[in-house]
């Protein structure tokens, strides 16, 4: 039987606390920036060039991530998400994929949900210890750190496509 991290076709992500440190960055005039670290998106860049999807879910609202996600080619991204479980089984079934296909990085509470349900559950270091608890691999580095391309070189060594991923970059 392979090991369920070989089986991932969808990698899910939240976004604050994974692909940022989770802090929120409020200027003067109410505008809100995030902070993304740049081998995150070259990582998940790697993923979708070997045929793996991504999905960001999340439930606050910003264009930041917006702008992230279409800078990176990311094309399915549910902000303002109420019901993160929910929003995942709807993501599957347009994709066609099963629950067990599927990998999410979490960080906090709300993500428990989507990782007691996806095959392969990952979690940041710096996670609760509810979420480090259910995770099946827990990142050193921490979130918005380069913890999502941790996480996904993982996914690719045991597709084992990592090689063939890097060499999307050469």
């Amino acid at each position: 039987m392979p090991d369920d991290a070989e089986r991932v076709q969808l990698l899910c992500l939240d976004v604050d606390g994974v692909l940022t440190d989770g802090g929120l960055y409020v200027d003067d005039h109410g505008v809100e920036t995030k902070r993304f670290h740049v081998r995150d998106g070259a990582g998940l860049r790697m993923w979708m060039r070997v045929g793996g999807h991504v999905a960001l879910i999340t439930g606050r609202r910003g264009m930041a991530v917006r702008h992230r996600a279409d800078e990176l080619g990311i094309r399915h991204v549910l902000q303002g998400s109420g019901d993160k479980l929910s929003d995942f089984r709807g993501l599957l079934e347009h994709l066609g994929l099963k629950a067990s296909e599927a990998a999410m990085v979490g960080d906090d509470l709300p993500d428990l949900p989507i990782m007691q349900m996806c095959g392969y559950p990952m979690a940041v270091s710096d996670a609760v210890p509810e979420v480090r608890a259910v995770a099946r691999f827990v990142t050193v580095r921490p979130g918005g750190h380069g913890a999502v391309r941790e996480a996904i070189e993982h996914l690719l060594q045991a597709r084992k496509l990592l090689d063939e991923a890097r060499r999307t970059f050469g």
